[in-house]
């Protein structure tokens, strides 16, 4: 039987992550993974991390399994960071969240629940989009469409035309946002547009789906979800899968949440029913040890302080390096676009659309040992003082 089972192609980003491994080049550099480094190209334990395990280690008394939603713990701190411990919808007693594993396990949790109880309904995302996306809520049956996001000329979003699309879609489909470090392109709305999206939204009787895998990576932790909170103030009802595998630096615990805004409280248990039927027939209960990190650091004041310290070290960082690139390219006299550099130094997160060519990127890869995704999309969080220099010789030499 398993003899007629072809190979799947690559995974385009994991699948590159491979081949970077296969390469024995010294000095070879990954841009592709979206993993955070530090100056050292190392990815660190935060401080902040051990210390919650310490306390953990010390405490656990056992390792039977969690509820199929995850604790009650867990969910509340995950609500009050994304929405704000003075939330109306949370005082309200709209919200429901359960444990994931990552922001992956979320997305495919909540791409179950729509295929079983609006089996009918169309996912748009915006073009373009994380390529998981497309893989994770076309295996679960969902039709997907896309909307227009980004302006390649400006390098911005093209807000007018995401708007216009957007009202073409019909009542009850889903609308995927990016709640903020937008990936691949790094541009993110603004709070005014977050409030006029809103509005549309709500008006219109879509669904939208807010995927926030950067929370802390953008501007802060607050101004980060401020378009969020405008949207769950706004909208009936909302699903939001976030992440902790950036903001904890926990990569390999595949700790997520989904999180869901019902219309009135009586909904919520309902909805917690369906969610928790899904994740039994997938996961059945999520992993303990990555939550209960999260869960101590976001509920002891001491190391959630050393925690934000860290986490704005990290952002900063981020920033640095979109600076020292520009500022490196820009003494080279090398353009990624008609208006030069300055670009990339307005937008959020690990990513930015670099503007490279398939052929530019096989080239760095081939002559230059530096690995691209095939989109462009290069990760700023994987450049140091020390590889910058080189990394801005590699594309002045392909360009």
């Amino acid at each position: 039987m398993f003899e007629r089972i072809p190979a799947a192609s690559p995974d385009p980003i994991f699948g590159l992550s491979e081949a970077f491994r296969a390469d024995s080049r010294p000095g070879k550099i990954n841009l592709g993974i979206g993993v955070y480094r530090d100056d050292q190209g190392r990815t660190p334990v935060l401080t902040a991390v051990k210390k919650a395990e310490s306390c953990i280690l010390e405490e656990q008394t056992s390792m039977s399994y969690l509820a199929i939603e995850g604790t009650e713990a867990y969910g509340h701190a995950v609500q009050e960071l994304l929405l704000g411990e003075t939330s109306d919808v949370l005082a309200a007693h709209r919200v429901l969240t359960a444990h994931t594993p990552g922001g992956t396990g979320a997305l495919r949790v909540a791409a179950d629940l729509l295929h079983d109880q609006c089996p009918e309904t169309t996912v748009w995302m915006p073009d373009p989009t994380w390529v998981n996306h497309h893989q994770v809520f076309g295996a679960a049956g969902l039709g997907i469409r896309t909307y227009p996001y980004f302006d390649h000329q400006s390098h911005s979003v093209d807000f007018a035309a995401m708007l216009a699309a957007i009202g073409e879609i019909a009542h009850g489909d889903v609308v995927l946002l990016h709640g903020c470090c937008h990936n691949p392109t790094g541009a993110d709305l603004t709070p005014d547009q977050w409030r006029a999206l809103a509005s549309q939204l709500a008006a219109q009787g879509l669904l939208p789906l807010v995927d926030i895998a950067y929370q802390g990576f953008a501007v802060g932790l607050e101004a980060d979800v401020e378009g969020l909170r405008a949207l769950c103030s706004t909208v009936p009802e909302a699903i939001i899968c976030s992440s902790f595998s950036k903001n904890f630096a926990l990569y390999n615990e595949r700790v997520g949440a989904l999180t869901i805004l019902a219309g009135t409280p009586d909904t919520v248990e309902a909805l917690t029913s369906q969610v928790k039927l899904r994740i039994r027939s997938t996961y059945s209960n999520p992993p303990a040890h990555g939550g209960a990190i999260v869960t101590t650091i976001l509920g002891d004041g001491t190391l959630r302080k050393e925690w934000e310290e860290e986490l704005g070290r990290m952002r900063q960082r981020i920033h640095d390096m979109r600076r020292s690139f520009v500022s490196g390219l820009d003494a080279l006299g090398v353009s990624l676009s008609s208006e030069g550099n300055d670009f990339l130094r307005h937008q959020y997160g690990m990513f930015s659309f670099s503007g490279l060519t398939q052929q530019q990127v096989a080239e760095l890869r081939d002559d230059h040992a530096i690995y691209v995704v095939g989109s462009g999309r290069v990760n700023f969080a994987a450049m140091t003082p020390d590889n910058v220099p080189r990394i801005c010789d590699a594309i002045a030499a392909v360009l």
